[in-house]
């Protein structure tokens, strides 16, 4: 009887240990995803900050600058929603559904509010992608900041759906910690293109 139940205890800690570096693996494979992102990202930054700096006529004729007012909501809303996820992460840790379902919904609404004011304050600019040199990297860094901004928002959706599936998070959080990762790289992209399109003018 001690040997069934110490060979028992023995398979557990083995199948505990499996499960902990899957996710670990995982985790780091994760990791290296972003990082791969950061260098898209870097090689934008670093291409704007030379057209910026040796582009004479940089803005597109007629436009004296950027609106910094609705923008700078934007940013307040989607980095708030940074501090919004990670309360809906802790009640995750706690097994309290409600509460981390409550602040994952609010989270992913923030997002959609982001995405909405972005797309508002597309439609009332007075160039476009093809208005020179700022016109083209404008649209390209927000905009493709903005399909980040989505798949974030529709990882969310996924994660929220999930939690109504009976003991989906009994096995570990993976899913919802790399959402959160990825939510967090998207917050400090957007503070970094904040600077340098609506600061720096």
């Amino acid at each position: 009887m001690d040997s069934s139940i110490s060979s028992q205890h023995l398979h557990h800690e083995h199948a505990q240990e499996h499960e902990h570096d899957e996710q670990g693996n995982s985790l780091f494979g994760f990791i290296v995803f972003l990082l791969s992102e950061s260098i898209i990202f870097l090689s934008f930054f670093v291409g704007y900050i030379v057209y910026k700096t040796t582009t004479v006529d940089w803005l597109p004729a007629g436009v004296s600058g950027l609106e910094v007012r609705e923008p700078l909501i934007n940013t307040v809303v989607l980095v708030s929603s940074s501090f919004v996820i990670y309360i809906a992460e802790q009640f995750l840790e706690k097994n309290k559904l409600w509460g981390f379902r409550i602040f994952l919904f609010l989270t992913i609404a923030m997002g959609i509010y982001f995405l909405s004011g972005q797309a508002i304050e597309w439609n009332g600019l007075e160039f476009g992608f093809t208005s020179g040199l700022f016109g083209g990297m404008f649209y390209l860094l927000t905009g493709f900041h903005g399909l980040h901004v989505l798949t974030g928002v529709l990882l969310q959706v996924i994660m929220l759906g999930r939690s109504f599936i009976p003991g989906n998070y009994d096995n570990g959080h993976f899913g919802i910690m790399a959402t959160s990762l990825f939510w967090h790289f998207v917050d400090v992209i957007w503070i970094i293109l904040f600077v340098l399109l609506y600061v720096w003018q």
